[in-house]
């Protein structure tokens, strides 16, 4: 992990974009009057007869993507994760998954690093929302590379996609030259005393924290979950029957979200204890996105010491 270099997600997601419709010319993008934030003011930039800023109306954003994909397009839509996924769940459901057409819904800003927006733009229930419906597949990258690869990856899955992504900007993990799989998680280590599965913002967090107990003797293994529909069964199971103990940890609500993806696993196959970190029965607060990170327990030193307490 290089901690000197930091890029946001959506900076990636932006780029990434770009560089598809240089190569595609199906690839149309949608916004909610938000493009210098989501990014997509680099794809407007490049291809301004393909780009279309819809305004401050998300629900009518996907009827309009949903039109686009019956002609053929592959329409991305961005906006907070706040707004394109609560806002406008009923159109996901009616107009996207139900007909199952080629529409990408890319969150922007999601989880607490919102920061000073606050509770209500600190979006921490999307994964629950998305993931029950028919169709859709879930992405969730943690740096620059993987982020790019995901963007792709949507670009090549005929039906629903929701790519979710945060406002911070995050150390890289991966180089240029790593080689991702869709449906396939990334694992660090082969430490036996405890596993942390993770997504998103937190994959560093983790990693720092596995840095941490390395130097004091415990091993663990961390895994970086991209795809969390389709979810890695078989990593999952892996971990489970060879670590002493299982950690989940996400910047997004318990109830719904990673943990709960990784639990329905283990009571199918391999019932084993996990312990989930991440925002309980709450809302968000405003403050820096750091602070607020530490506030509610989600940070390398919040790991290595649960991980001390359970060992």
């Amino acid at each position: 992990m290089n901690k000197d270099i930091k890029i946001a997600t959506r900076q990636s997601f932006g780029e990434a974009l770009k560089q598809l419709g240089d190569e595609n010319k199906k690839i149309v993008v949608l916004d909610a009057d938000l493009s210098g934030a989501t990014k997509t003011s680099i794809f407007a930039k490049a291809h301004p007869d393909r780009f279309f800023d819809i305004g401050i109306a998300e629900c009518n954003m996907i009827g309009i993507a949903s039109g686009m994909a019956t002609c053929g397009k592959i329409p991305f839509t961005a906006s907070f994760a706040a707004f394109v996924t609560g806002r406008v769940y009923d159109q996901i459901r009616a107009s996207v998954c139900y007909p199952n057409l080629n529409v990408k819904i890319c969150g922007t800003h999601s989880g607490l690093t919102v920061g000073e927006d606050g509770a209500t733009h600190q979006m921490l229930e999307d994964i629950n929302l998305m993931r029950p419906l028919p169709n859709m597949t879930i992405f969730s990258p943690a740096d620059d590379t993987e982020t790019k690869w995901a963007v792709r990856e949507a670009a090549k899955i005929e039906g629903p996609v929701y790519i979710r992504l945060c406002r911070l900007a995050t150390p890289l993990i991966y180089d240029e030259n790593t080689k991702f799989e869709f449906g396939k998680a990334k694992c660090f280590g082969n430490g036996k005393d405890a596993t942390v599965f993770t997504t998103g913002i937190t994959v560093s967090i983790a990693l720092e924290a596995q840095e941490i107990l390395k130097s004091e003797g415990i091993n663990i293994r961390v895994v970086d979950i991209a795809t969390i529909k389709p979810i890695d069964r078989d990593m999952i199971l892996k971990c489970a029957k060879e670590t002493n103990h299982l950690i989940s940890i996400e910047d997004h609500s318990i109830y719904g979200g990673l943990g709960d993806v990784i639990a329905d696993v283990l009571i199918e196959e391999y019932p084993k204890k996990l312990i989930k970190m991440g925002m309980k029965n709450e809302f968000g607060k405003s403050g820096k996105a750091l602070e607020v990170l530490k506030h509610f327990g989600l940070t390398s030193e919040a790991i290595v010491k649960k991980i001390k307490e359970i060992n």
